[in-house]
């Protein structure tokens, strides 16, 4: 299986790939790790050709694979390379709580108190997801879906079992 997993931030993107790379023995690709320069201030966009070289890398080397982020840009390199999509089309308040709660990620941060000091501003970002048109949008993740030919479906609650997705 190769599957792309969509939605807003705090949608459960990485939670979900972790439990689908678990049941399929795939490999995990979380888009954040090469969409931005790493120990940049302010934060900065990684130029286009690295992302697209790290996403080869990355897909080639793997049968198996599950990509997943809020980078439409970057996720159409593989619209028709992979064979499944699945987007966490969650409430804003869904997403909102999730990222209150979500557990350290030391891939992205120094600490659990650094990524805490971010949640302001990523409940910020988060509020204003279905009013941007930018590539992290609402409405580029929804026409990305619509035109997505694999196996698809949208999750609209935080209360789905794995195996009901597909």
């Amino acid at each position: 299986m190769k599957l792309l997993i969509i939605g807003n931030s705090g949608s459960g993107k990485s939670t979900l790939a972790a439990r689908f790379c678990e049941q399929l023995s795939a490999e995990h690709l979380d888009l954040d790790t090469l969409a931005w320069e790493t120990d940049v201030t302010p934060p900065t966009r990684r130029a286009m050709k690295s992302s697209v070289t790290g996403i080869n890398a990355f897909t080639t080397r793997t049968e198996h694979w599950v990509v997943e982020g809020c980078y439409t840009d970057l996720l159409e390199l593989l619209i028709t390379e992979a064979s499944h999509l699945v987007f966490l089309d969650l409430p804003i308040e869904a997403c909102i709580d999730n990222a209150k709660q979500r557990p350290w990620e030391p891939h992205k941060y120094s600490s659990k108190s650094e990524q805490d000091k971010n949640l302001p501003m990523l409940m910020g970002w988060i509020e204003q997801y279905a009013e941007r048109v930018d590539t992290f949008s609402y409405v580029v993740h929804d026409d990305f879906f619509e035109r997505f030919l694999g196996v698809k479906a949208r999750v609209c609650h935080n209360t789905y079992e794995l195996g009901s997705i597909f």
